[in-house]
């Protein structure tokens, strides 16, 4: 899919897909939702209703959705853009934008947070399609996760979706993920830990707690200041470790033979 094709089917998805609408006031209490939102959220299950925003998610997501109503409530009203983060719920990747309300003084009266499902766009195998031409997609077996094609990444309050082939390696920052792609380093708000288990493992594979590469991007495997490390598409000094548990197991992917 070119870049243009790619950019127009993403306007697609977001001028004819829902929007989840969820209405805080200053205390990042709900006062209110629109009906996808209900939908998508568990409102039936989780209680207070007040403080559903938060407490529906996983707790690496809810400190992800906590910071950024920081930084929404940071930022000044007339020039604030909306803060934007990718997050990772069961089965589902949302695409949430927050941005402060204010009333005539311009003290915070509360914050609008919206989202968009865009699983469609990162799941391998699933188009970008309107609902009503969309087929249901098919429910993942017990434990499966339904693996992405591609990853979506933030910079500059824009999210951009880079196909998994582009990408060399991707190192853990915490609860966030720093991913090496072919036009250089980016940014993703899902941990590590949430990208290792929506990746292709034949492909994908977790050399060391905070490296994750793509076998195709390697281009060396040696020491390096007496450690095994992964020699990586990028650059000459692009080395990645690996942790010594995985050497044996990486040895038999790469099809590399200890030497007798």
């Amino acid at each position: 899919m070119s870049t243009q094709q790619g950019s127009a089917s993403a306007l697609y998805l977001f001028e004819k897909f829902e929007v989840g609408v969820v209405h805080l006031d200053a205390q990042r209490k709900v006062l209110a939702m629109n009906d996808f939102a209900r939908r998508i959220l568990p409102v039936s299950d989780k209680r207070p209703f007040d403080a559903l925003v938060t407490s529906f998610h996983p707790p690496r997501s809810a400190a992800k959705v906590s910071f950024l109503l920081d930084q929404a409530s940071a930022c000044p009203v007339a020039a604030a853009m909306p803060m934007t983060m990718i997050i990772n719920i069961p089965e589902q990747v949302l695409l949430i934008k927050v941005t402060r309300l204010a009333g005539e003084d311009g003290q915070t009266t509360g914050f609008a947070l919206v989202f968009y499902d865009v699983t469609q766009l990162v799941v391998q195998g699933e188009a970008p399609v309107a609902p009503a031409e969309a087929t249901p997609p098919r429910s993942p077996r017990a434990g499966e996760k339904r693996q992405l094609a591609r990853i979506p990444l933030v910079a500059n309050h824009r999210v951009t979706f880079v196909d998994t082939a582009q990408v060399v390696f991707l190192e853990s920052q915490a609860h966030y993920t720093r991913v090496l792609t072919t036009s250089g380093f980016q940014f993703c708000n899902l941990s590590i830990g949430d990208l290792e288990a929506r990746l292709d493992p034949q492909r994908f594979v977790r050399v060391h707690r905070c490296f994750i590469v793509n076998l195709d991007a390697v281009l060396e495997l040696g020491r390096l200041d007496g450690k095994v490390q992964l020699r990586m598409r990028g650059g000459p000094a692009t080395w990645v470790p690996v942790s010594r548990a995985e050497v044996a197991r990486l040895r038999s992917l790469l099809g590399v033979q200890r030497k007798a």
